[in-house]
């Protein structure tokens, strides 16, 4: 081989991995994200979705996609446009319509989900790897919704109850707020719509929610009953006992559970608990009952001072 014929060949291969690292470069980067606050499914059933994973629903969806959720980042369509309900047919929404997803459509009522709270304002964490623009459409699914039925789009209003768009992404997510409908009662989806604009790729998304029951026209709440533990708690202080913590109060938020507070709920990507019906729910704890630190200091103090007073009287007399 010549000298020539070698230059030749050489300057190829250089040419060719030149133009291919160009390409590489031009290409837009690949956005993946889903929500893991509300959970959602695809994060749930996940490997990364903890005891969520272990769940009745999360197995069976695996047994019927015959393959694990690894890729829950990735659940997207290329090319939709806002075509949403014309691209994705009924049934399958929580896939996207994809092969790859479809055990997340099993209509059942017992997939992982978080408790919420009628009209309070929703706190979404929806996890990215790389930040894109975009805008975020949150739909739930109208009232009277059954959950043993196929999700179809007839399920969800026309217009999504909050709209976001370019959020910043910190700490590896999207956070932002919005005002959830107060006429909701029960087990629902909150369907979430990730359509970029710095790619063509769309991402779908379900995220199984509980809203709490009325009884008699009223709610269930826990905010009295910790008021009453907190003023139990204070009596006893002023009388020389020791207060006795609430169950609540005494029991610190574990990692990875949900917070409800004030009607604002916040959860955590992992789920556990469950309810009577053993449906697997976030569970949660309500950060604004049980009485606080500086509360039970004090009870603690004023039992110091109570019992220190009452030996100094005993030796007074004793002389």
């Amino acid at each position: 081989m010549s000298r020539m014929t070698a230059h030749l060949r050489v300057t190829g291969v250089a040419a060719a991995a030149s133009a291919l690292l160009s390409l590489w470069a031009a290409a837009p980067a690949v956005a993946h994200g889903a929500p893991t606050s509300p959970v959602s499914r695809v994060y749930a059933c996940s490997p990364d979705g903890g005891g969520a994973a272990r769940s009745a629903a999360c197995r069976a969806a695996v047994a019927a996609n015959g393959a694990s959720f690894a890729m829950w980042d990735n659940l997207r369509v290329a090319g939709v446009n806002g075509r949403d309900r014309q691209v994705i047919p009924d049934g399958r929404l929580c896939s996207g319509g994809l092969p790859a997803y479809k055990g997340l459509d099993l209509a059942r009522a017992d997939w992982p989900s978080t408790r919420l709270t009628p009209g309070a304002e929703l706190t979404m964490t929806y996890a990215s790897t790389i930040p894109h623009t975009g805008t975020f459409k949150l739909y739930l699914t109208k009232p009277g919704y059954d959950p043993a039925k196929p999700l179809t789009w007839a399920e969800l209003p026309t217009r999504p109850f909050a709209q976001i768009t370019d959020p910043a992404l910190t700490d590896g997510a999207y956070h932002f707020a919005a005002k959830l409908p107060s006429d909701r009662r029960g087990r629902h989806v909150l369907y979430t719509i990730w359509q970029n604009s710095s790619t063509s790729d769309t991402y779908y998304s379900c995220s199984d929610v509980v809203f709490p029951e009325t009884k008699a026209g009223r709610a269930t709440a826990s905010a009295p009953a910790s008021a009453s533990a907190a003023a139990s708690a204070s009596s006893g202080a002023a009388a020389g006992k020791a207060p006795r913590p609430s169950a609540t109060s005494s029991r610190p938020a574990a990692e990875g559970t949900a917070r409800e507070t004030s009607g604002t709920a916040t959860t955590a990507p992992r789920t556990e608990g469950t309810t009577a019906d053993s449906t697997p729910v976030a569970s949660t704890t309500d950060t604004g009952s049980g009485p606080s630190a500086p509360l039970l200091a004090g009870g603690a103090a004023a039992v110091l001072v109570l019992t220190g007073g009452a030996a100094l009287a005993v030796r007074l007399r004793r002389r």
